[in-house]
């Protein structure tokens, strides 16, 4: 069992739920994911995870969503970890913000919510091109694309929880 794994399981239950929330903006699945302690290994934890995400309906979902901040922007609900996820943006032109920043609210207008992409380390034009593309999808196509995207996220949010 790694350190990080050993703290994480040796926490307080609210400070889990509270870490889990930090990675996934949902109290019940940070709950469920939290219940499943002590784990023995890193990929039983995301075993558990995988499970309780299976669970969620699409407003839970969305709910998530809510939580992060928009391509370019900062804030959401962990906004030094949405930083450094988003940190290829920051290097990006003035005018390929300024199509963020618009092809953001086309995306919001059609799907509504923000747009989840799984950012680290990908730069401001990758996540603009792919974007574009997903303006393509029908509205069910999407929120099955955007809770795919919110899963790799979440779970490179986890295996950094636990390295810290």
């Amino acid at each position: 069992m790694s350190d990080g794994l050993a703290r994480f399981n040796a926490l307080p239950n609210q400070e889990v739920e509270d870490r889990l929330y930090e990675c996934f903006a949902d109290r019940s699945w940070a709950a469920q994911v939290a219940s499943g302690r002590p784990y023995p290994d890193v990929d039983h934890l995301l075993d558990v995870a995988e499970v309780a995400w299976s669970e969620l309906k699409p407003g839970d979902w969305l709910r998530a969503f809510a939580a992060h901040p928009r391509i370019g922007e900062r804030g959401g609900h962990a906004p030094a970890t949405s930083e450094r996820e988003q940190s290829g943006v920051r290097q990006a032109s003035g005018r390929t913000l300024a199509a963020l920043t618009s092809e953001n609210r086309k995306y919001e207008q059609r799907f509504g919510h923000v747009f989840i992409i799984a950012a680290r380390g990908r730069s401001a034009a990758e996540l603009l091109h792919a974007l574009r593309r997903r303006m393509n999808n029908d509205p069910v196509t999407e929120l099955e694309e955007a809770a795919a995207e919110q899963r790799k996220i979440t779970r490179m949010r986890l295996l950094e929880m636990l390295d810290r």
